[in-house]
């Protein structure tokens, strides 16, 4: 059953993913993570990664790839679908650009985003991740 929502929660999942992109790009790993739920699920696989269950090894998978790396992340565009009070189905258009010693990327695409209500407010429980453009290029150090 689709759900209209109340605006505060479209606008608490709203802030919860640009608290995302921030915390990300800032590298605050603890408090990026507590935006997910002990379960999540994280599939970057459409995108040449792999998927991962859990949100201790999602963090440190994460923090393994861009502890180095200069990046920034862009959302917009959100679709958001509730089935309810307490979870919803978001689309974000998203850009992203990573650079590290050996590549510099920027990637167009999508997350694809369960959100479920925890006693700490809307939280990730799944993120899928597909790309539409990736444009590659040698890194400073490459």
């Amino acid at each position: 059953m689709t759900q209209m929502p109340d605006f505060s929660d479209w606008l608490a999942i709203s802030n919860v993913k640009a608290d995302y992109c921030r915390l990300l790009d800032t590298k605050q790993w603890d408090a990026w993570e507590e935006l997910f739920t002990e379960d999540c699920r994280f599939d970057t696989s459409e995108s040449g990664g792999s998927v991962v269950e859990g949100r201790k090894a999602m963090g440190a998978l994460v923090r393994q790839s861009l502890a180095e790396a200069k990046t920034a992340h862009q959302v917009h565009s959100p679709q958001m679908t509730f089935d309810g009070p307490d979870a919803a189905d978001v689309i974000w258009a998203m850009q992203d650009r990573v650079i590290k010693d050996a590549f510099d990327l920027t990637g167009f695409g999508h997350y694809h985003e369960r959100y479920v209500r925890t006693g700490q407010g809307w939280r990730i429980a799944s993120q899928r991740l597909t790309r539409l453009i990736v444009d590659i290029q040698p890194g400073p150090n490459a």
